[in-house]
């Protein structure tokens, strides 16, 4: 390596020799199997990665794949012509370098350009100046026109092209293709609380460890946004694409650093083969697809292979959205309370939980529905009649008692929701106080300075803010310092073992403790049993919702269970404390 290069593909997020395709791979296969240039490409580590025949031809046993380029171009080692080489080599605009002559004495020069990836080199001897012009003018832009810019990925018309041929070429006994869809888990929250410059640099990275990846037979390719695909030929097939997925879903376990920042982005792969899924490139991309919704649902950063019964299910799924769009007019979506109670003995409000009761399906978990609900835009017409119904609801129990809304973050960001709430307090005629507003921790990775603003707005409207979940996502302890929270309510997963587990003890006793050091009060979610209860109250917890204390209800059920509370409070809260 050049002395004055020293670093260019070491650092430990940055190209590397994996940047360069492989040999093996269909990059510059058209030209260079009918170019009649001496053509060579080379990679950051100045390894030889392509060339055409002719400069086997000239320069005969040095021409192997990832030899050096000083060896075939001794001359790049000279101070008089390599300043010239490195200058390109690191971006610079193309140059025509004048090199020794060769040992007949034709003169000779090597036209050097750039490339994602690295130079590539041109040499002319003795031959007709706008000839070679013309074959260097075809080389950058038959290159533009199958590159993504960024990445130095192939892009999606090479992605089309290829794929389209290698499903013509199956049949008889040759081994399947295999597809692979690749897409970078929450590369959203990087590009938003980053910037889209940290968002490219991921790309960036992200591109060379699919690229670190691969074996002869496969090739990558920047599909779209943070959308990228694998096509693999000639393998043996399952075993191979599950090997390649799993590698590649290993691949990025690890953090990426951009401007010293860990950043943890994962991925999650869809794998179809053909011809058993598809017998064309668009039957394939959509059973991939398919494959890779699946493994979105199975919890991100795994890889999942086309069945049909995945099939089933996303038409399943399809059903589902086609009725939400109609279940708010129906009147299929209704409201649920569930009780929040202060120790010894106190109801001090309900909590609203939205449901669907589908006609024909029955009793659809939100889970299910309301992400279908935030991806197709509905969650702002859904969210007001939730906050509208909830506060009128409310009306109806004693003035003490507070109702507690949960706002999804797509709802959050929509960008009217102060004017939302405002309106709905004035023609509802609630108390603002009697209304706490419930986030989760997603809410705060997207836009920071506009929810500074939203929360604080709402704060002065004299809205009671609830950060919902807390402890199951990012728990940046800089949220309860930059956001104006009343409450924390502590994840149910830490509640499920309260009573035996004492790493769980150890956590929500700090919760409770940096919280109330910050004025900051506390809920416990999912209190299932009296143990847990009773660790709760002897702890000083603030409040405690579950099962244990009340189911939710119905709007009816809640009217006869505010009257006949405290008597059922008390009991269980004795049953606790006698255990105390």
């Amino acid at each position: 390596m050049y002395p004055e290069a020293t670093g260019v593909g070491t650092e430990s997020e940055g190209p590397s020799s994996g940047d360069a395709p492989r040999p093996g791979e269909p990059l510059f296969a058209d030209l260079l199997a009918y170019t009649t240039e001496i053509l060579s490409f080379y990679d950051r580590d100045f390894c030889l990665t392509h060339y055409a025949a002719k400069l086997k031809g000239v320069y005969g046993g040095a021409v192997v794949p990832g030899a050096a380029v000083w060896e075939i171009y001794p001359s790049f080692l000279d101070a008089k012509y390599r300043d010239e080489f490195l200058r390109v080599f690191h971006g610079g605009s193309p140059a025509s370098i004048d090199l020794p002559p060769s040992p007949d004495e034709s003169p000779r020069s090597a036209f050097v350009f750039a490339t994602a990836n690295g130079v590539g080199i041109i040499e002319s001897r003795e031959r007709d100046g706008r000839s070679v012009v013309e074959e260097q003018e075809h080389v950058i832009l038959l290159h533009q026109a199958t590159h993504d810019v960024l990445t130095g990925l192939q892009n999606r018309r090479r992605f089309g092209d290829r794929l389209q041929r290698a499903m013509a070429a199956l049949g008889g006994s040759k081994p399947k293709t295999a597809l692979l869809q690749i897409d970078l888990d929450d590369f959203k929250a990087v590009n938003d609380t980053l910037g889209h410059g940290a968002g490219d640099t991921l790309l960036q990275l992200a591109a060379g460890r699919i690229r670190d990846a691969l074996q002869d037979g496969e090739s990558a390719y920047r599909y779209a946004g943070d959308e990228f695909a694998v096509i693999q030929l000639g393998k043996e097939q399952p075993a191979e694409a599950e090997r390649l997925a799993g590698s590649l879903v290993d691949a990025f376990k690890n953090p990426f650093v951009i401007n010293g920042i860990p950043v943890f982005v994962g991925s999650s792969i869809g794998i179809a083969f053909g011809p058993e899924h598809g017998t064309d490139g668009e039957q394939l991309m959509k059973a991939a697809d398919i494959a890779l919704y699946a493994a979105k649902t199975d919890g991100r950063g795994c890889a999942r292979t086309f069945n049909r019964s995945m099939l089933l299910l996303l038409e399943q799924r399809e059903n589902l959205r086609r009725s939400l769009r109609t279940a708010l007019a129906r009147g299929e979506l209704y409201l649920e309370y569930q009780p929040l109670i202060r120790p010894p003995s106190s109801v001090i409000g309900f909590e609203a939980l939205l449901r669907w009761r589908h006609p024909e399906v029955g009793i659809i978990p939100p889970n299910v529905f309301i992400p279908i609900a935030e991806a197709d835009g509905l969650m702002d017409d859904i969210g007001r009649w939730v906050l509208e119904e909830a506060c009128r609801q409310a009306m109806r129990w004693p003035s003490s008692l507070t109702v507690a809304v949960n706002l999804s973050p797509a709802q959050f960001l929509s960008g009217s929701l102060t004017d939302t709430v405002a309106q709905i307090i004035d023609a509802v005629g609630i108390d603002a106080d009697r209304l706490e507003l419930e986030i989760t921790e997603t809410v705060l990775l997207e836009q920071t300075i506009d929810n500074i603003d939203t929360l604080n707005t709402l704060n002065v409207l004299g809205i009671r803010i609830s950060l919902d979940d807390f402890g199951t996502y990012y728990s940046s302890l800089s949220y309860l310092k930059n956001f104006p929270f009343d409450t924390l309510k502590i994840d149910q997963y830490f509640i499920a073992d309260l009573d035996t587990d004492l790493k769980s003890q150890t956590i929500v006793r700090s919760i409770m403790n940096l919280a109330h050091g910050l004025g900051i009060n506390v809920t416990a979610e999912g209190v299932e049993t009296s143990a847990q209860a009773r660790w709760l109250i002897k702890e000083n917890c603030d409040c405690l919702q579950g099962n244990f204390l009340g189911r939710p209800l119905g709007v009816e059920a809640v009217s006869d269970f505010i009257r006949r509370s405290p008597l059922r409070v008390v009991r269980a809260m004795e049953r606790s404390n006698r255990a105390l």
